[in-house]
């Protein structure tokens, strides 16, 4: 049975009519593909006959994919090459040709040396979008070596600054390098989106995991070149504000308090019962309440020590204090304020299997932004797409 992908009514979607080739596997390309899916790109996901290794990371699906790539993946349709076949790589690049964007996260140089370079497109597609993602980028010294989001979060500072300053670095418990990445790439890539729009050239899109786990890094790089600072990790502390922290509950949960404004605080510490603490020497301003964080701290904990966790939430939202517990998935997947914005969404595989996902960010007014399915077999859409571009005869046998 040929697959139908679902139609919904309602306003266009802001990419719809825009084609995008994606080459790659794992993590940052992917996830860059399925933003623009998302946005009611046209999505071709390129793999491998076997498919990409996404498909064994995590929790089994039924069907074998896992759960991380039927909800990473949604949105698309699927196809089978081997790149490293002549023939099937013609294939591919002819379907290149009729995209507005090809979109990759091989090594610098594969893809070029199988005929599918952005130099050798772009002689026949002078308007063709190429977006590559690479872990140092398509030149310097570290250009040839292979990338991957932990690395680039270790080489670009995340994780000196991350954990407690007398235990090892530790990561953060999602793949933040890659997916900070990717949303990067989707800026690039809408960005010479619009720039087409106006001259009528395409751009080469060039796209690194350090460069982009580096860009979150606040102000260490100033902080360092003018001020000699390193900065080192601090827990759970935020060493430039505070009050800022997690804090435990009568009931053992774990209580995030924003109050490191200077109305903020006051509203903080009357909620407390403490209003002479914002009078005090010791907290008076920003800077006096970081240079004393320890104790102010000890002193917040004390209090929510003696709370119930849903009666402060609703105390602190009432106040005007920035607060929210710390959510397990559990947690977030029954919480009525995600589920009113749509961030707990469902979507269907081609045999009916409904795979949980979560919604569409950003949100739209005018145009519309639609869920629509979950990822699908390998090569599930191949001759489907091959047939819609009026390639079948090209395909290799």
């Amino acid at each position: 049975m040929e697959f139908r992908f679902l139609e919904h009514s309602g306003p266009r979607p802001p990419l719809a009519g825009i084609r995008v080739l994606e080459l790659g596997s794992s993590v940052s390309g992917p996830f860059a593909g399925r933003l623009l899916a998302d946005l009611g790109a046209e999505v071709f996901k390129v793999e491998p006959p076997g498919g990409e290794q996404l498909r064994t990371w995590g929790t089994p699906a039924p069907g074998g994919s896992s759960w991380w790539f039927k909800s990473h993946n949604r949105g698309k349709k699927f196809l089978a090459f081997d790149l490293r076949d002549p023939g099937a790589a013609q294939t591919v690049k002819a379907i290149a040709l009729r995209c507005d964007v090809v979109l990759e996260n091989f090594r610098p140089g594969r893809l070029a040396a199988w005929g599918l370079g952005y130099e050798q497109l772009r002689a026949e597609h002078p308007g063709l979008i190429y977006v590559s993602i690479s872990g140092y980028g398509q030149d310097g010294p570290y250009a040839d070596r292979a990338g991957y989001g932990n690395v680039a979060e270790s080489m670009a500072g995340l994780r000196y600054v991350t954990g407690y300053p007398d235990r090892p670095p530790v990561r953060m418990g999602i793949s933040l390098g890659d997916h900070v990445t990717a949303l990067y790439a989707v800026v690039g890539t809408l960005a010479a989106l619009q720039a087409r729009e106006r001259d009528g050239t395409g751009d080469f899109v060039d796209v690194a995991l350090a460069e982009s786990c580096f860009s979150l890094t606040e102000a260490a790089l100033p902080e360092y070149v003018h001020a000699g600072i390193v900065r080192e990790r601090g827990g759970n502390r935020y060493l430039r504000a505070a009050p800022s922290n997690v804090y435990v509950t009568s009931d053992g949960r774990w209580m995030a308090i924003g109050g490191n404004g200077q109305g903020i605080f006051r509203r903080l510490v009357e909620v407390m019962g403490r209003p002479e603490l914002a009078g005090d020497p010791h907290f008076a301003d920003n800077a006096a309440r970081v240079a004393n964080a320890a104790e102010l701290d000890t002193i917040i904990e004390d209090w929510t020590r003696t709370q119930e966790s849903a009666a402060l939430n609703g105390l602190l939202a009432a106040a005007g204090v920035p607060a929210g517990l710390v959510m397990s998935i559990a947690d977030i997947a029954h919480d009525p304020h995600f589920q009113a914005r749509g961030m707990i969404a469902s979507i269907e595989d081609e045999h009916g299997q409904a795979v949980a996902t979560p919604g569409i960010v950003p949100k739209f007014r005018q145009h519309g932004a639609n869920l629509t399915t979950a990822a699908g077999a390998v090569g599930r859409d191949t001759e489907a797409v091959l047939r819609e571009l009026g390639l079948l005869q090209e395909a290799p046998h």
